[in-house]
């Protein structure tokens, strides 16, 4: 039983190796390009309005108030970067549906690549949002001696993600994959719409965490910038 899509080889050329999750992974973000070009190239501000739109304002709409609700001010800001963490891996989720179809959130090496971009992402806003100094200070807060510990906060945590998604995701389909072989064909199916459900939970799992780290690293200039009008 394959574990990980990465054991699927599809073309080999000496040190060059194309592989499932590879192959899968740039499929998935075809999918997702495609499919924006066809639901924004013929947007109507006007109240006719087609059904593809209406889904996307609602989508857009939800995870803007998600985005709000965990503390950025301005949720349009961040909104490309999250909102596609959370559809790359919720369309990885429901593609598992398809058969043949193996999900790069399976594989250890997909969910690192997306716990780095969080990684970068994180200092990224930070430094946007404070200013170098001010958020580099922040590492030495509340006294200097906390500046390890914090570093290794941002290390472990970014590791956390991807083996939390790592684990989930491929667990789900460990089981589908025994029950295949001991049970009849209903049962997995059953099997296959719960990993549908998981993988749905994670993606919002992911991106709240993504969204609460981006957060954390912008609020402290908010706070003092209150402080310093109250005074």
């Amino acid at each position: 039983m394959l574990l990980s899509p990465d054991g699927i080889l599809f073309w080999e050329y000496g040190w060059l190796k194309l592989n499932a999750t590879i192959a899968f992974t740039w499929a998935t973000m075809l999918l997702l390009v495609a499919g924006s070009w066809l639901v924004t190239s013929r947007l109507s501000t006007g109240e006719t309005r087609s059904r593809w739109q209406n889904l996307l304002e609602v989508v857009v709409i939800q995870i803007e108030t998600q985005v709000t609700d965990v503390g950025l001010d301005e949720p349009r800001q961040y909104l490309g970067f999250l909102g596609t963490l959370f559809l790359f891996i919720a369309i990885c989720a429901l593609l598992t549906m398809i058969p043949g179809y193996q999900s790069p959130t399976a594989s250890l090496s997909t969910t690192v690549a997306l716990a780095l971009s969080v990684f970068v992402a994180v200092p990224f806003y930070g430094i946007s949002e404070r200013g170098l100094t001010s958020y580099l200070r922040s590492y030495a807060r509340p006294t200097p001696i906390m500046l390890p510990f914090n570093v290794i906060g941002e290390l472990s945590r970014t590791l956390a993600l991807a083996v939390r998604l790592f684990g989930n995701m491929m667990s789900g389909a460990m089981i589908i994959g025994i029950l295949l072989t001991i049970t009849p064909f209903l049962f997995p199916i059953v099997m296959a719409a719960l990993g549908l459900l998981t993988g749905m939970v994670q993606a919002y799992i992911f991106f709240i965490l993504a969204t609460v780290y981006i957060a954390a690293a912008t609020r402290v200039r908010r706070v003092e910038t209150a402080d310093q009008s109250s005074q």
